[in-house]
């Protein structure tokens, strides 16, 4: 995984496909994808952490699998829905590098971490 591009509310990666991300059928694992969403996910939310936020956890998400592929790049933009100040949802497109077509619709929600109050 490597990313490309980080800017305000705008994540980019890309992920070599490889065989060893493969399923029993020969194609790319849908786990990959959902691994390679994930993390661009959690990068982007750190990216984007609120004043005082010293972590956070995911605690829901989905994907749609349009498309798989055995050879190229899965090209990767994430983007926010919502950023507050206890969840943050962010929304991740994936792509196939050669033909740009849709592989995976990926959303996940955040719950953010802020250090605990003394006493409590």
């Amino acid at each position: 995984m490597e990313i490309t591009e980080v800017r305000e509310q705008h994540l980019e990666a890309k992920m070599t496909i490889r065989p060893d991300f493969y399923a029993p059928n020969g194609y790319l694992h849908a786990g990959s994808l959902v691994g390679f969403a994930d993390s661009l996910a959690g990068y982007a939310t750190v990216a984007h952490f609120p004043l005082g936020v010293v972590g956070f956890t995911t605690i829901e998400l989905k994907t749609n699998f349009l498309s798989t592929a055995k050879t190229g790049e899965v090209w990767a933009i994430a983007t926010p829905e919502h950023l507050g100040k206890t969840t943050q949802v962010w929304d991740v497109l994936l792509r196939h590098g050669d033909t740009d077509k849709k592989m995976a619709l990926f959303r996940c929600t955040q719950m953010l971490i802020y250090p605990e109050k003394k006493g409590q």
